[in-house]
Formats: structure tokens, C-alpha cells, sequence
């Protein structure tokens, strides 16, 4: 079953995040940004295909000067989405996403505005404050993205601080290794996995750590569900197999998509996901959320009290919020 397609809309970006590669500026300034004629084609495709929901990233996938169509058209399909932002450009989409997405996630990935704007590269910390406000105006509840790093995982106090302030919820990101940036050391899994463990307003996926202490995938008995529950489409319009952080193929949509994922190529990287070399060790947070959605091992039941845990606050918690505005309105 298909669950989510990671549908890059550009791979630029307006920060410089010391943990991201889209960061590299000079790698992506000449990337193309989505079409939106392919974007619903595709989105059309995957409605059909049962995917239930989309993240509309990047780089920084505000720079998309349609995202809130984008945003829109899979709403009307009855598809989820999500946008992470670093809130520089929120403000300016902030009237037109209002409603149309699901999921909205501000990076914040230090409680000193100093340190925060050092990560970046850019002077992002106040905006992100500022566009916490706009959001809450406007009766959106954004989380606050926490990308945890060796530098940055003592400051997770702090952090809950500043989301509980704000009545937001702590999304706790561990940073993975790849493109040559070191994962987490073992005592900050320790550090992360004990503080956030029974917090209320904290989102720590489980299985995300009981994986690093088993050292990432093992190619020999795969947990990776990159192929089968994931689409991965870039802004050239092409899937990109088997992930985007290791993908060494890429099929332009030049043909139905069913028809590309029934294609021997595909059904061959499928069968290989998660055993090719390069998946060895890995801990790619973006593809093994939806290979632990359904309690199949052990990572999928370790990570099921977080994820009943961050259900109740977005679909029980903040819509009654919603309700009681709407009714102090009346």
C-alpha cells in the first residue's frame, strides 16, 4: 500500500542550514521549480493509487510560488498534506495555505536566536515567532520542527519551553546521517529518548531510536519501506528510486505512473528496498516513518505511543480549540 509520496516542489532554498545539503546553494540555484499542470496530473495518479498523503518539500517549498494551489488541489482530492518551512517566507502564503494544508512545521533549531540563525546561515529566528503568531491568528496550529543534532540535544528542555509557551507541539527530528553528515552519537540517542519519553506535548517517533541503537537497517532482514509505501517525485518530474537521499535512478513521468511502478525496473528496486549496499546502517527519518505505520516488528510497536500520542493533539486537542473559537466568535 502506498502511503505518502515526499513530492520535492523545487531544491532550492533561502537558508543555509549546516545539516542540510539543500544548503549548498551552488548545487541547486539552476533546479526548476514543479510544474503545476505535472503537479496535478500526478496528484491525480496518486489519488487513484490510494495515497492517502503528501509532503510538499524541498529545499524550501515556499520559494514555490504555487505551493498554495498545490496545497489546495490535493485538499480537494481528500489527500493530507504537510509543508515544513523556515518561516521566512510564511507570512506572504500565510492567508492563502490557511486551511488548505494539514500538517504545517516551522524549523526552530535552537531556543537562542544567535545559535538558530548560525545553523541557518540567515536571520530566520524572529520570523519564525512571527509566523507562529499569524498562524495562530488565523486559527492554524503549526509544530514546531526541532532538527536534534550532537550540538543542539541538551537544549530539548528549551525547546519544550518554548513550545508549551506556545501551545505547539514539539516535533523531535533526530538528524540522520547521509551526504557525509554524521548521525547521532550514542549518548545523545540516550539524552533524547529519555527526556521525551511520556512528555504530553513532545513528538518523538520510537522507532526512530530503537533503530539507531540497532544500527540503522539491516540489509540482511530490511525494515526499510522506501519503495512500496513512499513515491518520491522531484521537480523535473521523475520518480526517484529507490529514495531520495540514495536514489541512483530516476524515471521521467513520461508515462502513467501505475504503469512506471508496475514496470520490471521498479518492481526489481522494489524487491531490492532496503537491501542494496547503501542501505546498510541506514536511519532516514523521511522513509521510515511510513515503513513503521503498521505494527509489523518491533520499531512499528515502539513507535505506536507517539504516534496516538501526536494524533490526539492535531485531530482531538486542536480541533476542539478550533470548535471553541468558532463558537466564542458566534
Amino acid at each position: 500500500m502506498i502511503l505518502l509520496c515526499n513530492y520535492y516542489v523545487t531544491y532550492r532554498c533561502n537558508a543555509y542550514c549546516e545539516f542540510c545539503h539543500f544548503g549548498r546553494h551552488d548545487d541547486f540555484k539552476n533546479t526548476p521549480y514543479a510544474s503545476i499542470d505535472d503537479f496535478k496530473s500526478n496528484v491525480n495518479q496518486l489519488a487513484e493509487l490510494g495515497v492517502k498523503f503528501i509532503d510538499l518539500t524541498g529545499g524550501e517549498p515556499l520559494l514555490h510560488k504555487e505551493i498554495h494551489f498545490m496545497g489546495e488541489y490535493a485538499k480537494n482530492l481528500k489527500i493530507q498534506t504537510s509543508i515544513t518551512t523556515n518561516g521566512l517566507l510564511y507570512p506572504k502564503f500565510a492567508d492563502k495555505l490557511a486551511g488548505n494544508v494539514n500538517l504545517l512545521h516551522f524549523s526552530l533549531d535552537s531556543p537562542n536566536e544567535d545559535e538558530h540563525n548560525k545553523i541557518r546561515k540567515v536571520n530566520c529566528y524572529k520570523g519564525v515567532f512571527e509566523s507562529i503568531e499569524i498562524a495562530k491568528s488565523l486559527h492554524e496550529y503549526p509544530d514546531i520542527l526541532f532538527t536534534v543534532t550532537n550540538d543542539t540535544y541538551k537544549k530539548l528542555p528549551q525547546m519544550l519551553d518554548i513550545a508549551e509557551k506556545h501551545e505547539l507541539v514539539l516535533l523531535v527530528n533526530p538528524v540522520f546521517s547521509y551526504f557525509g553528515n554524521p548521525g547521532l552519537t550514542e549518548e545523545a540517542v540516550d539524552y533524547i529518548d529519555e527526556f521525551c519519553d511520556g512528555k504530553l506535548n513532545v513528538y518523538l517517533n520510537k522507532g526512530f531510536m530503537k533503530l539507531r541503537r540497532d544500527g540503522g537497517n539491516d540489509i540482511n532482514d530490511p525494515s526499510c519501506k522506501a519503495v512500496s509505501r513512499v513515491v518520491v517525485i522531484s521537480p523535473y518530474n521523475e520518480i526517484i528510486l529507490p529514495c531520495y537521499h540514495f536514489g541512483n535512478e530516476r524515471i521521467p513521468i513520461d508515462k502513467p505512473i501505475k504503469e512506471i511502478r508496475n514496470s520490471e525496473r521498479h518492481r526489481y528496486i522494489q524487491q531490492m528496498e532496503g537491501r542494496f549496499d547503501f542501505c546498510k546502517g541506514c536511519t532516514v527519518n523521511c522513509y521510515f516513518e511510513p515503513s513503521f505505520a503498521f505494527p509489523t516488528n518491533l520499531y512499528s510497536f515502539a513507535s505506536l505511543t507517539s504516534k496516538f500520542k501526536y494524533g490526539y493533539h492535531k485531530l482531538i486537542k486542536q480541533k476542539l480549540k478550533r470548535i471553541k473559537i468558532t463558537q466564542e466568535v458566534n
